[in-house]
């Protein structure tokens, strides 16, 4: 009976609530992806591909799982009013490194459609600056992706 008061009044399992967070963190992170490639103004058909690799090879999902993560990832893009809500969950569950490679994603994201567009660099250039990733790891972040999506 007291397991069941302690759970009520909060006492959930630290573990479920950690996974909980990741995978909500996971989630915003994906909506930046989406809000980049919808930066310019066109959400094409190979920058959501480009979503669905990033996904798959990020977070090891197969393909329902990446796009079942994607479909909620757009639906809460599209419900979101600022990019400070995702910044914050990120910032607070991923490590530095993750939060640099997820720019580097978001230039790829952009770079999927062979266009360059200043919505775009403007777009992750706030991004980042919310994200704490710094101007210098973010043009390294965009140099790599260059060499990655448009080779070289």
């Amino acid at each position: 009976m007291f397991e069941a008061i302690k759970k009520f009044f909060g006492g959930a399992d630290p573990k479920q609530d950690e996974a909980c967070e990741e995978a909500d963190a996971r989630e915003c992170a994906v909506a930046l992806l989406v809000e980049a490639a919808l930066s310019d103004g066109i959400y094409a058909d190979i920058e959501q591909d480009m979503i669905l690799n990033i996904i798959r090879n990020t977070f090891s999902l197969d393909g329902d799982g990446a796009a079942a993560l994607l479909e909620a990832a757009e639906l809460r893009a599209e419900m979101a009013v600022d990019h400070y809500a995702f910044t914050h969950v990120i910032k607070s569950h991923m490590p530095k490194a993750d939060r640099v490679a997820l720019v580097g994603h978001l230039w790829d994201v952009t770079f999927a459609d062979g266009e360059e567009s200043p919505f775009e660099d403007s777009f992750i250039r706030r991004v980042a600056a919310l994200l704490a990733v710094t101007d210098h790891e973010r043009a390294d972040a965009k140099r790599a992706s260059k060499g990655r999506t448009q080779g070289g």
